[in-house]
């Protein structure tokens, strides 16, 4: 197995290719083009990768014990992360846990030489099709990047650069104080959507992660803060086009912080939730 071209104009749905490789094992190439920075594959990435796979697997499930009904998708995603994998071949083992009318849980593994990456639990059901009875707490952004919004690609020096090729992105330089040198609170926002197609449940779990760490505004090093254990909920099916993002930390000690990330769609809708457990970068 290859992976997929990497100039093709669908880079999100590209990179989630998988095959079956066996009972309860996948096969998949991790390219180069969600990297992140220090040239590790994007954390965001692996987990819709992972939940793709399950989802797969659960479908398959369902079929052979003779359910019927539309396929599954993602409730919650319980990640943690064991090891930053290098771009390159991938296994992903699953094992179904439980198969039920309304919600299913499946576990996953994502090993690279043998050696495990990554393990998630993933709840998979059906995502509401009514809109919400009560909303609260959500970003307070406008639906659509602003007109002082910079986009990375354009910027080889900027935050967001090294996925800018990606995914479509934007940031308000107001929100990112840390890239001109200067410090603020623990908050990030900005707006993102997948090139070549619209946004779908997995591209709004990545999104739960896109944001750069909230601890550079707190000024110190700027460099790889991985992520060590994330769980997202999945709260809806995005509209066509631009997610808005912000992200919080509320304890920052010794190194390690905390984020809460929430995503919304343009219609106003309460996409992802993801809270997550990181380690701040090494000082140099």
């Amino acid at each position: 197995m290859t992976a997929a071209a990497e100039t093709g104009t669908r880079p999100f749905s590209d990179a989630l290719v998988v095959e079956p490789a066996g009972r309860d094992l996948y096969r998949a190439v991790l390219g180069t083009l969600w990297n992140a920075a220090g040239g590790k594959v994007h954390g965001g990435l692996m987990l819709a990768l992972l939940t793709r796979t399950v989802l797969h697997r659960v479908d398959e499930a369902r079929a052979e014990g003779g359910a019927d009904g539309p396929p599954a998708e993602p409730l919650v995603v319980a990640a943690d992360f064991l090891r930053a994998p290098d771009p390159g071949p991938v296994e992903i083992h699953t094992d179904v846990v439980k198969l039920g009318r309304t919600a299913s849980v499946c576990h996953a593994r994502l090993l690279q030489d043998g050696r495990p990456m990554l393990t998630a639990s993933v709840t998979t059901g059906r995502l509401p099709d009514d809109p919400p009875r009560w909303t609260a707490g959500l970003p307070d952004m406008p639906a659509l990047p602003t007109a002082t919004a910079a986009d990375p690609s354009r910027d080889h020096r900027g935050p967001g650069r090294t996925l800018a090729k990606a995914c479509e992105m934007r940031f308000d330089p107001a929100d990112m104080p840390f890239a001109k040198g200067e410090t603020g609170d623990a908050t990030m926002r900005g707006w993102v959507r997948p090139r070549g197609e619209e946004p779908d449940v997995l591209f709004a779990l990545l999104a739960g992660d896109i944001l750069p760490p909230t601890v550079f505004n707190l000024g110190g090093t700027v460099g790889w803060a991985p992520t060590v254990q994330l769980t997202a909920l999945l709260r809806g099916r995005p509209a066509p086009g631009w997610l808005r993002c912000a992200s919080t930390s509320h304890t920052v000690a010794g190194t390690w912080f905390d984020e809460d990330a929430s995503v919304v769609d343009e219609s106003g809708r309460l996409i992802c939730q993801a809270r997550q457990l990181a380690l701040a970068p090494l000082p140099r």
